[in-house]
């Protein structure tokens, strides 16, 4: 009989190796850890990595991993919980369309962490990472997309699988294990998207990290779960979706890695948000107007967005960023949305913004790519603009997507270590390849 899918993306994970992968698949892996620090230490500094991070020092323990931007350490399973969760305070970071998640923010604080604690080189967190992203996006791919039409939110589900498949590819865990690991993972997985908004979206980016480090920490010390857990009766796919199609989780993506695919964030806000902002800025670009002679605003994007990013009237800096009207708003009155300033409570206050705002037409269609918008303005007058973007498009120049991504790193990272730290942590990231423990590295985040 031939293996399941769990079982398949097991012995895939279990044998990756570093010197298996391209190098632009190595770079654009340094490119998402060095992104991951920026909105991590940037992330530390809110009210709700506090509280997470005051709960993990409550409950005590030996400390062998550190917290990003805290001068303090934790176990590893709190350490993952709370780095994972910081780092999707700010929704800030990294994103994959395939599956519509945040792929970093679930895989990596459980490597660092697990790495950290077992003393990994640089070179076997980048091949755990990968791992980890694959096998990540493979699953979010097999329930996709009912799956997250139903309410899950798959940076939760999905990505305690990716955490899994990572931490068990540095123990070095064989594919039996692996399944295991897996298994365990997808009895944990949970997640919903009616948290957006709250402080419980990036607990689930900090809960998938902290169940991957746990299921496959169990699963090396012979913790057993069914080796079939994605596809069998009642299992994960049963229970999570319409949608279970194993042929499309294994068939291969363009470009061969879903890692190609990554997407990073320019603007600090839910990434369904970015098509109509780009929209906007262009519109503010080709004309030059005054936002006060706007008379009409009419966005067109696909219907999904309707249940993630449209918050009408947010009354706060975090419901802001999930909101297609005041996000549009912002860059047509040439307000910088890649500031993490400009998401504040105060702002959702201002009279200009909402007037903006309530103009914004939505008309949501069917059959649309998640990343695709059109945006039409009409001034006072009668006068007309348009644009249209796509902001599911990976780009095409690796070495010039990795200066955009130093430019977002030192923007917020200094705030937070000062210009000196943040060079040496920038530095160690760029040559990770070389590092003999990940413990150099994390001692600068620290």
């Amino acid at each position: 009989m031939s293996q399941g899918l769990t079982a398949q993306l097991a012995e895939r994970s279990a044998a990756l190796e570093y010197g298996a992968l391209p190098a632009d698949i190595r770079a654009v892996a340094r490119q998402a850890i060095l992104d991951w620090f920026a909105v991590t230490l940037a992330g530390s500094r809110e009210p709700l990595a506090s509280i997470i991070a005051e709960e993990a020092a409550n409950e005590g323990g030996k400390g062998a991993a550190t917290l990003v931007g805290r001068h303090a350490t934790a176990p590893p399973l709190l350490a993952a919980l709370v780095n994972g969760t910081t780092s999707h305070a700010l929704d800030y970071d990294d994103v994959h369309l395939s599956y519509i998640g945040h792929p970093t923010v679930a895989v990596l604080p459980a490597i660092l962490a697990l790495g950290e604690a077992i003393n990994a080189s640089g070179r076997d967190i980048l091949a755990a990472y990968v791992a980890g992203y694959e096998t990540l996006c493979r699953v979010g791919v097999a329930v996709a997309p009912g799956h997250y039409a139903m309410g899950f939110h798959a940076t939760a589900t999905a990505g305690s699988f990716g955490a899994a498949a990572a931490c068990a590819r540095l123990l070095r865990l064989d594919p039996k294990h692996t399944a295991m690991a897996l298994g365990i993972a997808a009895t944990e997985a949970a997640g919903l998207k009616s948290m957006f908004g709250t402080m419980c979206k990036p607990l689930h980016a900090g809960k998938a990290a902290e169940n991957g480090l746990l299921a496959a920490r169990l699963a090396a010390k012979g913790f057993t779960s069914r080796p079939d857990a994605i596809e069998c009766a009642q299992g994960f796919a049963a229970t999570h979706g319409p949608d279970f199609d194993a042929a499309a989780a294994l068939a291969d993506p363009p470009g061969g890695w879903y890692t190609r695919g990554n997407l990073f964030k320019y603007h600090a806000a839910c990434y369904l948000t970015h098509a109509p902002i780009e929209c906007a800025r262009e519109i503010t670009r080709q004309s030059g107007f005054d936002a006060a002679h706007v008379r009409e605003i009419v966005l067109t994007i696909d219907r999904g967005a309707d249940k993630v990013c449209n918050i009408v009237k947010p009354t706060t800096g975090l419901e802001a960023k999930f909101s297609l009207r005041f996000t549009v708003a912002l860059a047509l009155a040439g307000i910088d949305t890649a500031r993490l300033g400009t998401y504040s409570d105060e702002r959702t206050t201002e009279p200009r913004l909402k007037t903006l705002a309530d103009m914004v037409r939505i008309e949501f269609v069917d059959g649309w790519e998640s990343s695709r918008a059109t945006l039409g303005v009409t001034l006072e007058g009668g006068r007309k603009f348009s644009a249209a973007h796509d902001s599911g498009i990976p780009a095409a120049d690796v070495a010039a997507q990795g200066r955009r991504i130093d430019e977002k790193f030192t923007s917020l990272a200094i705030p937070v270590l000062g210009e000196a730290a943040a060079q040496r942590l920038r530095e160690a990231v760029a040559m990770l390849d070389e590092l003999r423990s990940v413990r150099e590295l994390m001692t600068l985040a620290g």
